[in-house]
């Protein structure tokens, strides 16, 4: 009967650090998922025009990137456009970034950045200057962010 209990009893305790454990991945994950998107939205907002032409490509991208689900983003969306309204500094989401993604992750992201300035096929002054600060937060060298550039405009048929 005493080794009964001792097996229910570290058991619900395993769980309960699974449990824990999981739920501080998720916590993460979120974490991870809001500061892109806000990033996202930040560039989107850079040139005063947030189009929905805009709004679609960021929803289809965070929805490929982290395999998300309609209802889920588009509740990420509000969160994060409601955390870039009250952030005071891009490194509020531009550090989440830097800790947690990888050298080739940031380069992906910066492409998908440049995706995004794109779709009105035009370069604004504001757009341009957020996304070497964008990038030179996380830790892209500006020869890579060109490169990025150039590689995007080749993609979407821009000269």
């Amino acid at each position: 009967m005493l080794d009964y209990l001792r097996k229910v009893f570290s058991d619900n305790q395993s769980n309960t650090i699974r449990s824990t454990e999981k739920s501080s991945i998720e916590r993460s994950n979120k974490k991870i998922e809001i500061a892109a998107c806000a990033l996202f939205i930040e560039i989107a907002n850079a040139d005063g025009e947030f189009t929905d032409e805009e709004r679609k490509f960021i929803i289809s991208e965070m929805k490929s990137t982290f395999n998300l689900d309609d209802d889920y983003v588009n509740d990420l969306m509000m969160l994060a456009e409601e955390r870039v309204k009250e952030s005071v500094s891009l490194y509020e989401f531009t550090g989440v970034i830097n800790t947690t993604f990888t050298h080739e992750e940031k380069i992906e992201l910066i492409e998908s950045l440049w995706k995004l300035i794109y779709k009105d096929e035009k370069l604004n002054q504001y757009e341009d200057h957020l996304i070497k600060r964008i990038a030179a937060t996380i830790n892209i060298e500006h020869k890579q962010i060109i490169n990025a550039k150039l590689w995007v405009k080749q993609q979407m048929g821009l000269k």
